[in-house]
């Protein structure tokens, strides 16, 4: 363990993986495969990964028989007229048929050949006795080409870096172009920028001779996902996204620099494996990324070659311009290139024509230019003497001060640079507070990190950067580094108390809201002990976090005291953010109880105002009310919310935000009937927040396990509540997941364990009672209460449904009324049917009016099995089974069914015993999507109500019919129409 609580990575370097060209590749092998003959063109600037594409292509074309030939140009190439394309026919001598039946045109390449003399013909006299000259001979050249390139064929000629070809070459290229032999191909890779000034690749315009297919591919850079894919191969493990955005940024996507900096990383001792948030380890850097750029990367010797030689060829005027581009750092206008370049107006304009015309430059707007990446600016910099580099800073430092607003992140980097310590740190705090200001809390948290490394900093300085710091960390949604970096700040040595406290609080609600660690809460309980009541406004903030808590540490009427323990603090002190935490906590407190004024003081809060900060904790309320809404049933309000949210976001500067705008639309879409779309969301979700807790625990996952359980996945359906329920304990975003834990049990005529799942070791009954969160419409009341009836305990079901219905009455809680509904009609369903079905009915309609069709499909159920009328229960389940089916919800609907059939109703034969062929039946179908679902086949035996030997049989008529295994099905498919 190093002293950063991370493993360090051994430097042994792995392979390289082959990302994000899965298109290209399929095009070049089809245009290839398909449709011979052909001509393919690859064009990509260096490093962009044209030849590692080819080699792929022609691994995958080589195992289908396809023969490869490739040559390649080169800048420093020896005198060898058509040396590429001769280069690549020196391979042709296994595949060669005897020379008397090659055509005697290829003898003309015997000359050239030398080592496949003997195998070829003798070369023929010319056509016309006495003709001679370079064009008699690249006409016999090519038809020897042609000759050669049809007898080994099927075959594909590969020329790579036609941009360097010589003038001979490009003329033979061109004429096998127009008129390639039958059953072959040629693709060609060439840089554009590397051609001269509009002139085509092979010298002339080229068009496809009818018959002769092709493609032309331009690759682009590569992205986050095909970068991460690569790192898995040379580092070994799953790199941290902050780890991949550095690497995206320095390498501009291009493969080659992607490569070299990842094998650069592997052998150093700076990169470290963390803990991830949803478990399993992440590989980040020790230290920060800019650290990381100067210590561990270097611009690759290749991309500096190529920087300096392409300079090289500029005239002065373009060569200061493009050294005044390279001290800029950033894409800048003409104007400002011409003030660091010391260069007139008529002077600036020819060199940046020069300058874009070699490829050293390239235009990034309207009026803005720069370097294509990142490590092409690094490159030319790096190459810069010092004296050049020093007076270009002092130009564009005086160039971009007289500017308003001043550039102040610019302005900082510059000052650092001219070696102005004390300067840089006052330019680089402002700097800091500028991009905090605008919500740019990246930008500013790499300024504070570079301020809190300099060493011998005051306590003044210590404290205005490092809460700063801590602030800008937090508000990110970086899960892998955040924790990390405000530790190391808490480590700074010389850090006053007061502050150390803020900053342990800013951890603590780090871990608890975006980490998902509810240890967070023993750091905000640390920090307010560090705090203390020296620092009243300090301590009031923390109170205010402790009173959000959701878990079961403390009682809601705890944190009433807490809030109102804080307000008691702020008295006499202005501090707008303290207040408005405190306002956010206690109106937290209303939302759990589903107080009636919750509405009112959410329409109070401020939607317009000058300062960011309070517009974000006005979205911060909101958001946070959300969750609270839908979990009382008032989904109108809480979709009404997340759009309002959504609105705000470009003004408040919050992508923490995001995130649970995402989770709560899948939650609402779940709970409207949008299965599909809760689905897709999910998807989605992990995509965007790859790293997330939420989307391995809470609400998310409880979703996936109650749509497991409608679907007859009981294992699944366990497994994802288990999750919740292991990760929260004893959490509002657990309740849920306890209550379909325990109906799972009572499916499984088990309620002695459902019992215990509610209540032993976590007491979910307790819990509600001491968060009086009664008023929570996730079905854990009535679960308590059937449960215990079905324990014979009905004095306690009744006792524990009369609590709820007192402590929700007068509360805004749609949800919990129709709960209640739900558990009088448990109740009465033994002794009074009629009241029963009519406190089912109630349930029922107040789901449908909340917007919920699915708890009302199972409220009409109950009201359907209630009836002892055969007619009436058969016109009853009506309703609830199409809803059902419409869902997906597989086992309610077969549970339907089979009431149906034992209350007499005869139901359309699902089994397809005639009439569908080779087609799958209505039945065989619904056993399809199970089994690409995971489910066993005594899973499918208990969803369907069927034998397991009724099973089987429809499992083997599927599988044959579709020609599939099980095992491939359930890997490859999905649920189909």
């Amino acid at each position: 363990m190093d002293d950063h609580g991370g493993r360090t990575l051994s430097s042994e370097a792995r392979g390289c993986a082959f990302a994000g060209r899965t298109v290209e590749v399929r095009a070049l092998v089809d245009a290839v495969s398909e449709t011979r003959p052909a001509v393919i063109l690859v064009e990509g600037e260096a490093g962009i990964g044209k030849s590692r594409l080819v080699t792929e292509a022609s691994a995958a074309l080589g195992a289908d028989g396809l023969r490869v030939l490739v040559g390649g140009c080169h800048p420093l190439r020896e005198p060898l007229a058509y040396g590429p394309v001769i280069d690549a026919l020196r391979r042709v001598g296994p595949w060669l048929p005897p020379a008397q039946r090659l055509g005697a045109s290829a003898g003309a390449l015997a000359p050239l050949l030398p080592d496949l003399a003997d195998a070829l013909p003798a070369e023929p006299p010319p056509a016309v006795p006495g003709a001679s000259g370079p064009g008699v001979q690249r006409f016999r050249v090519v038809s020897a080409v042609r000759t050669l390139l049809e007898a080994v064929a099927p075959v594909a000629l590969v020329v790579e870096d036609v941009h360097w070809a010589d003038e001979a070459t490009r003329e033979l290229l061109l004429l096998l172009a127009r008129d390639m032999p039958a059953d072959t191909a040629m693709v060609l890779t060439y840089r554009a920028e590397d051609l001269p000034a509009g002139a085509p690749v092979l010298g002339a315009p080229f068009r496809r001779s009818p018959g002769t297919g092709g493609v032309e591919i331009r690759l682009g850079p590569l992205g986050e996902a095909e970068l991460r894919a690569m790192a898995r191969d040379v580092l070994g493990g799953e790199p941290a996204p902050e780890l991949v955005r550095t690497l995206l940024e320095r390498s501009g996507g291009l493969p080659l620099v992607i490569e070299e900096d990842l094998l650069s990383l592997a052998g150093s001792p700076r990169l470290e494996r963390v803990a991830g948030p949803g478990g399993g380890d992440l590989i980040t850097l020790a230290d920060s990324p800019a650290d990381a750029d100067a210590a561990v990367l270097r611009v690759p010797r290749s991309l500096r070659e190529v920087l300096a030689e392409r300079r090289g060829r500029l005239g002065p005027d373009a060569a200061a311009l493009v050294d005044a581009a390279a001290v800029l750092a950033v894409p800048a206008g003409e104007a400002l290139l011409a003030r660091a370049a010391g260069l007139d107006e008529d002077r600036t304009a020819a060199a940046l024509q020069e300058a874009v015309a070699a490829a050293v430059l390239r235009q990034t707007g309207p009026d803005t230019y720069g370097f294509a990446h990142v490590l092409a600016q690094e490159a030319v910099y790096d190459g810069l003497p010092g004296p050049v580099r020093t007076r270009n800073h002092r130009r564009v430092l005086a160039a971009l001060e007289t500017r308003n607003p001043p550039p102040l992140v610019q302005i900082a980097h510059h000052t650092r640079a001219l070696g102005d310590r004390a300067a840089w740190l006052l330019r680089a705090q402002e700097a800091a507070d500028g991009a905090a200001g605008v919500g740019d809390h990246g930008t500013a948290a790499a300024l504070l990190g570079e301020i809190l490394e300099q060493p011998d900093l005051t306590p003044e300085q210590l404290g205005r950067a490092a809460p700063a710091m801590a602030y800008a960390v937090s508000v990110g949604t970086e899960y892998t580094t955040t924790a990390a970096a405000l530790r190391r700040i808490l480590r700074l040595p010389g850090l006053p108390v007061p502050v150390r406290g803020g900053i342990r609080s800013s951890l603590g609600m780090f871990l608890i809201y975006q980490a998902g660690d509810l240890s967070g809460e023993e750091e905000l309980l640390t920090a307010l002990a560090e705090v203390g009541e020296g620092d009243p406004v300090s301590a009031a903030r923390l109170l205010a976090l402790l009173g959000v808590s959701e878990t079961g540490r403390f009682a809601l009427a705890e944190q009433r005291a807490m809030v109102e323990r804080g307000y008691a603090l702020l008295a006499g002190h202005q501090d707008p953010r303290a207040r408005s935490m405190l306002d956010l906590a206690r109106l937290f407190l209303l939302a759990i109880a589903a107080d009636p004024i919750v509405p009112g003081l959410l329409a109070s809060l401020p939607r317009e105002d000058a300062d960011v900060q309070v517009l974000q904790g006005t979205a911060m309320v909101i958001c946070g009310s959300i969750g609270r809404s839908f979990a009382v049933g008032n989904d109108a309000r809480a979709a009404a919310a997340v759009a309002e949210t959504r609105a705000m976001a470009p003004r408040i500067h919050l992508p923490v935000l995001d995130l649970y705008l995402d989770c709560h639309q899948i939650v609402l879409d779940w709970q409207a009937g949008r299965w599909d779309d809760a689905a897709h969301g999910l998807a989605a979700f992990h995509e965007r927040h790859p790293h997330s807790p939420l989307g391995s625990g809470g609400l998310l996952a409880t979703v996936r396990g109650l749509t497991a359980a409608a679907r007859g996945l009981t294992a699944q359906a366990a497994g994802d509540f288990g999750e919740v329920l292991t990760r929260g304990g004893l959490h509002l975003d657990s309740l849920a997941a306890a209550a379909g834990t325990a109906r799972l049990q009572l499916a499984r005529h088990e309620p002695e364990t459902a019992w215990r799942s509610l209540t032993d070791p976590l007491d979910f009954l307790g819990f509600l009672a001491r968060k009086e969160a009664w008023a929570y419409a996730w079905d854990l009341v009535p679960t308590a209460v059937e449960t215990l009836l079905a324990l014979d305990r009905a004095d306690e079901a009744q006792a524990l449904a009369a609590r709820h219905a007192t402590a929700t009455e007068g509360r805004d809680a749609p949800g919990a009324v129709a709960e209640h509904h739900l558990c009088r009609g448990l109740l009465l369903r033994a002794t009074d049917p009629d009241g029963a079905m009519a406190a089912f009915d109630l349930a029922a309609a107040q789901w449908i009016g909340i917007g919920r069709p699915y708890r009302a499909a199972l409220a009409a159920e109950h009201a359907a099995r209630t009836r002892t009328d055969p007619a009436e229960t058969i016109t009853r389940l009506a309703g609830p089974v199409t809803t059902f089916e419409q869902l997906g919800a597989t086992s309610d609907a077969a549970r339907c069914h089979h009431l149906l059939r034992e209350a007499g109703r005869a139901t359309p034969n699902p089994r397809g015993r005639a009439g569908y062929g080779d087609r799958l039946s209505p039945r065989e179908v619904q056993v399809r999507d199970l089994l690409a679902s995971g489910a066993t086949n005594k899973e499918i035996a208990a969803i369907l109500f069927l034998s397991p030997r009724t099973v089987e049989n429809h499992v083997a008529r599927v599988l044959a019919k579709l020609s599939t295994t099980r095992a491939d099905l359930t890997r490859t498919s999905g649920p189909q129409d």
